[in-house]
């Protein structure tokens, strides 16, 4: 019996040794670090698959952060071109947020790994080659919508014939055009009777938004896709790990509204003074008695996702309350609770009614020097500053902004042919796998 026992004790010992050496050569052979000494072929790691896509960028919001989502999931790094200002404008019109602006938001989102400035509007054979030999692009991704050039050609004409092109699916519900809808809408309706709960109902579940013509109030609506939030959405975009033992976790809240450069910048900064960003997303009724009738510009589902996308947020909380109170301190573990000195109201800094009042009297609550001077109230702003030009404008559902009156007569020969293109699109489109 002794020997049958010795028997077992050795074999096992023999075949935990070999599946320690076996497990040992399979590290090094992953690594591609197996010693060229033992007679084997040396293992050469697989290129990443390196992927393209570009755009405009302006006014960054989650249509544009699912379309990363989904070209980085094509590939093993993402490279994103920001098209120039001076591009734009030749194309669309000035754009709403400048270069550095733009640059600053695409960056931050959580799928992108590398960022090419001042890209061009079109693919082009010289810009093409560069991408192959310097960046070394394998494919060039767009969605399944039209970009369509002024003459009318497609963007994507060469590298579609390269046979170096992939296409992904486009997120309904948002475009910039239609959040610059519901700028100058909220803004037109302050002197109007219809409430402000009536136009964020018509905002979220996809009724079309009257058109700003002159001389009338409202016409043939300009196109809003339904924005169906699902939680599998939320699922995509949300990093799915909680912070671990010991973490410091940093709490901002705030409303988040049309998300921007300020608000990127102030997230990074509070990002850096612990080890897990919590942030409060304050609900839509909260928001709008706090700030009045027409705001938010975006629902709460709207701006969780912007806010989920961008790689210096861990975890939000969706219809976070107004007030800090211990009971969500003690909840979340926070360590320290910050705000920007650039806000949209000056309630963190009141005696009475403060809705830090709570952190203040712990002494984990502290104001951050914002790094912009940019807000919600910024971007409101530069719109309506050109309210004609842009009222004339959005007379066609795939229109953008134009500064001077003489750029619109060449901008409505765009107009046409992009909104030809655009309705082809829907009277044609189908299902698209992936999202």
């Amino acid at each position: 019996m002794a020997w049958q026992k010795e028997k077992i004790v050795g074999s096992c010992f023999a075949v935990g040794a070999a599946f320690a050496v076996g497990a040992s050569f399979l590290h090094l052979f992953l690594k591609g670090e197996l010693p060229l000494g033992l007679g084997l072929v040396p293992f050469r790691k697989r290129k990443p698959v390196r992927v393209y896509m570009d755009g405009c960028f302006d006014m960054m919001h989650y249509g544009h952060c699912n379309a990363l989502r989904q070209a980085r999931a094509l590939g093993d790094q993402l490279v994103v071109g920001v098209v120039s200002d001076e591009e734009i404008i030749a194309n669309k019109g000035p754009p709403v947020t400048p270069l550095h602006e733009r640059m600053i938001m695409v960056k931050a989102v959580k799928w992108v790994d590398e960022v090419i400035p001042d890209a061009p509007y079109a693919i082009t054979e010289e810009f093409m080659k560069r991408l192959f030999d310097e960046y070394q692009i394998d494919y060039i991704i767009h969605g399944d919508d039209p970009c369509v050039l002024p003459d009318g050609t497609d963007a994507y004409a060469l590298a579609k014939k390269a046979g170096r092109y992939k296409q992904i699916k486009r997120t309904e519900g948002v475009s910039s055009t239609d959040i610059v809808g519901r700028m100058l809408l909220c803004v037109r309706e302050r002197s109007n009777s219809q409430s402000h709960s009536s136009l964020q109902r018509q905002f979220s579940h996809g009724h079309n938004s009257p058109r700003f013509e002159d001389g009338a109030s409202s016409a043939a609506g300009t196109r809003v896709s339904h924005f169906l939030p699902t939680s599998r959405r939320i699922v995509q975009f949300s990093n799915g790990k909680g912070p671990g033992p010991g973490a410091r976790i940093i709490y901002i809240d705030g409303a988040f509204d049309l998300f921007h450069a300020g608000h990127v910048e102030i997230l990074r900064r509070a990002r850096e003074l612990g080890d897990f960003l919590l942030v409060g997303i304050h609900n839509d009724q909260t928001v709008s008695g706090k700030r009045g009738a027409q705001h938010p510009i975006m629902n709460l589902h709207e701006r969780s996702l912007s806010v989920l996308a961008c790689r210096y947020v861990d975890e939000v909380i969706i219809g976070a309350p107004w007030e800090v109170s211990k009971d969500t301190i003690t909840t979340f573990d926070i360590w320290k609770v910050v705000h920007g000195t650039v806000a949209e109201s000056d309630d963190f800094q009141k005696e009475e009614g403060n809705p830090y009042a709570v952190p203040k009297s712990m002494g984990i609550f502290e104001v951050l020097e914002s790094p912009l001077d940019i807000s919600t109230s910024t971007i409101i702003k530069r719109i309506v500053a050109n309210h004609e030009a842009y009222q004339a404008c959005l007379s066609s559902s795939s229109s953008f902004f134009y500064r001077s009156s003489c750029c619109f007569t060449l901008a409505n020969k765009r107009n046409l042919k992009k909104e030809a293109s655009e309705k082809k699109y829907y009277e044609q489109k189908s299902f698209v796998t992936g999202d």
